[in-house]
Order: C-alpha cells, then structure tokens, then sequence
C-alpha cells in the first residue's frame, strides 16, 4: 500500500475532520503541560489509527504552538509473524520525519509466557512499556507520546472499578516510578469516533494488531461497547464521565485515606447543588415540592 505522504491536507473536508481532534488534543496539551519549550517528543507509532492521528495533530502543533519541540517517531516491531516491517520506515521517510524502528521479539516471550485461555495484553504492555522507556533515554527524549484517546480512559476506568475494585483510569501526564520519562497523552479529550473519521479521510496504511491473536472477548472489548452503546443512547454522556474525573469531591466518596472523614468534614454538603444537577429544579417542580436553595 503506497502511504499518503501529505501531513494533512489543506482540503476542506480533511481540515473539517482535523479540527476537533487537533482542538480537543490542543487543550489536552495545555491544561496539562503536555509539551514545553525546548522538548524532544518521542511519538511512539504502531501502524494503528490512533497513532498516525497522534502524530499529524503533532507535526501540525509543530509549527503553529508558542513552543518549539522536536519530534522522533519510534516503531516497536515486536517480532509478530507477517509483520510489515517497510510500511511504517516508507511513511516516515516520505514524510520526512526522523524517526527509529526498535527490533524486540517480545511476541515469542508472550506466547511462551502466557497459558491457554489467559490475555495477553497485561504482559504484552508491561514488556512494550521497558523497551520503550529505555530507548527514550538513548534518544534522550524529554517525552513519551501515546495515542490513547478519550474511550482508552474511560474504559480503563470502568475495568479497574468492575474488576479491580479501584478508582483508576489513565493519567494524561505521569512520570515513571524511576523519574526518568514522563508520558503523555495529548488525544485524552479526543473523542475514538473523531479520530476513526479523520483516519479513514487520511487513508493511512494502518497495521491490524496480530500480537494478541483478536481476542474478540477480552473485558476490555466488552467495556467498549458498554461505552458505545451508552453514547449512541444518550448523546454526551462519555464526556460528562470524562468531565467528571477532573471534578472529584473527595468528601462525598469512601476513600478515608483520601479524606478525613472523622475529622471537621470541612466541604460541605456539595455533591447535590443546584449547578452541579440542573436537572434537580425541574425533578422537584414535577413532583410539587418547593425547591431549596
């Protein structure tokens, strides 16, 4: 497949599809601190949709953001059979973007090291997160730039509340447990629907993941759907669940590590105010009730 080497189009259509992701991506980045003056960028490519949106949205900040950073695209050919090793090396060439391929057959570790019936993602990420971190520090990148989007949080979110009983999605910004490399996930705010329009326009020469063997019923996949189906339903809900993980009262969960609860209680009653539930006024009218300020 010969790859579109045009980093966007300035055709109507393709800058109507850009816009949203690379606005949404835009105020990611600066609410977050994502990228500073002087950065090196280390954008890691897998052949997906995602990644190749993550890099377009990139290179475009690249010239039009207050800051100056460098980009490196790095590719991780974990050595899965049938794998196209030119596809990604032709694209970044033509675009003329620097850019590495880092050779680890972590695939015959996991196949090695994973037992019929288990997943394989678990192992897969925290072998692909090594190789990627040490070569960071080579590159000497300031930066780790991952595609995950805003449905990569959320469902990351509800699989550690339904499976491991925890309060835990994704982290736009975080520094590795050793200090040395900071990830960053510019597309958090970036709606998958968005990114899929844009990356079908763009026509990129996208790599199907094999390494997992398409396990259609991982919990993951389950949850995406999950997500889907409450979207398609109620139009907005997976940005209020977004929304909602940067607007946390800590005095109205159950974490009394996180608040002391048998101290003052300092807060208040605030998780039920008028402006938080607009909705509440009208439910109170409905049923004859005063309302209470």
């Amino acid at each position: 497949m010969t790859p579109h080497t045009t980093p966007p189009s300035p055709s109507a259509d393709l800058s109507r599809l850009f816009r949203p992701v690379v606005r949404a991506a835009g105020q990611a980045i600066t609410e977050y601190q994502m990228i500073e003056d002087g950065d090196r960028v280390m954008v890691c490519l897998s052949g997906g949709k995602d990644s190749y949106t993550l890099l377009d949205v990139l290179l475009h900040l690249q010239k039009r953001a207050p800051v100056r950073f460098d980009l490196v695209a790095v590719n991780l050919d974990q050595g899965q059979p049938g794998f196209p090793k030119h596809v990604l090396p032709d694209y970044l060439g033509a675009l003329g973007v620097e850019h590495s391929i880092l050779e680890r057959d972590t695939h015959s570790v996991v196949q090695a090291k994973t037992r019929p019936g288990q997943t394989t993602c678990a192992l897969c990420s925290r072998l692909r997160r090594g190789h990627l971190y040490a070569h960071a520090r080579r590159l000497g990148a300031t930066k780790i730039a991952l595609g995950h989007h805003r449905e990569d949080l959320l469902e990351t979110l509800f699989m550690n509340m339904f499976f491991g009983a925890r309060l835990k999605a994704m982290a736009p910004r975080l520094t590795s447990d050793d200090g040395s490399n900071v990830v960053i996930r510019p597309l958090a705010y970036v709606a998958e629907a968005d990114i899929v329009r844009y990356a079908n326009a763009r026509a990129f020469p996208i790599i199907p993941c094999t390494l997992c063997g398409a396990q259609p019923n991982l919990q993951r996949e389950v949850v995406g759907r999950m997500l889907a189906d409450w979207e398609r339903e109620h139009p907005g809900r997976l940005n209020n669940i977004l929304r909602s993980l940067g607007r946390v009262t800590p005095s109205h969960l159950l974490d009394r590590d996180l608040f002391d609860f048998a101290g003052t209680g300092a807060g208040g009653d605030t998780a039920f105010d008028r402006e938080d539930f607009a909705e509440r006024e009208f439910l109170v009218e409905l049923e004859g009730l005063p309302v209470l300020d």
